[in-house]
This record gives C-alpha cells, sequence and structure tokens, in this order.
C-alpha cells in the first residue's frame, strides 16, 4: 500500500488499486451496518489501518451520514481515536502483532493433532 500511495499521483493503476480497495472497504462496512443494524464504532487495525492514514481518511469519507466525523490531525498523527469528539461514531486505530497472532494460530493448529 504504502508503494502505491506513493506511486498514485504518475500512475493511473496505482491510483486504481487505492480507490478500488477504499470503495470495497466502504462497501463492506456499509453491508456490515446494515445487516447489523447501525454502528458504534469502527475499528482500523493490521498494516493498512495502522499505517495509512490517506487511506483511513478515504474509506471514512462518504460515510458520514452514519454519524462518523473523522478528525484529520488525529488521523495523521495516527492518535488511538481518530474520530472528532462528539462524533456519534467513534473511529479507533488499534495497535496489532500480526506475527504474533500468526504464530498463535499454528501453535492452536498444530497441537490439535
Amino acid at each position: 500500500m504504502r508503494d502505491l500511495l506513493d506511486k498514485e499521483s504518475s500512475d493511473p493503476h496505482a491510483a486504481d488499486a487505492v480507490a478500488r480497495l477504499c470503495y470495497l472497504a466502504q462497501k463492506s462496512v456499509g453491508s456490515l451496518v446494515a445487516a447489523v443494524g447501525g454502528l458504534d464504532t469502527l475499528i482500523f487495525a493490521a498494516a493498512i489501518g495502522e499505517h495509512a492514514a490517506p487511506v483511513r481518511e478515504r474509506i471514512c469519507h462518504g460515510l458520514e451520514f452514519l454519524g462518523l466525523e473523522l478528525d484529520a490531525a488525529r488521523n495523521t498523527r495516527h492518535a488511538p481515536i481518530i474520530s472528532r469528539d462528539g462524533s456519534r461514531v467513534v473511529v479507533r486505530e488499534v495497535k496489532t502483532d500480526d506475527d504474533l497472532m500468526f504464530a498463535r494460530h499454528v501453535r492452536h493448529l498444530v497441537s490439535a493433532r
């Protein structure tokens, strides 16, 4: 994603890839909100969720009708809560340890045998 963001201004394929990812994420959020009847917290995690502020901003843009108000400064500095004070939907950035989770899943699968 870092490479795509770096190239998107000069490479239409990179720009399209970023736009499609953001669109698909928005679509998924919308589908899940409809299925569960609302949204009170949106969490971004893992590599893109933790390190790609522009992607988080683009995903949230257009979801304001749900009561989601992103704080641009908090988003840019990767604060734990990146929504504005008073936003009906809290938007969080959660640090994850993907390697630890992979190791736990592998250990569980191996020990199950």
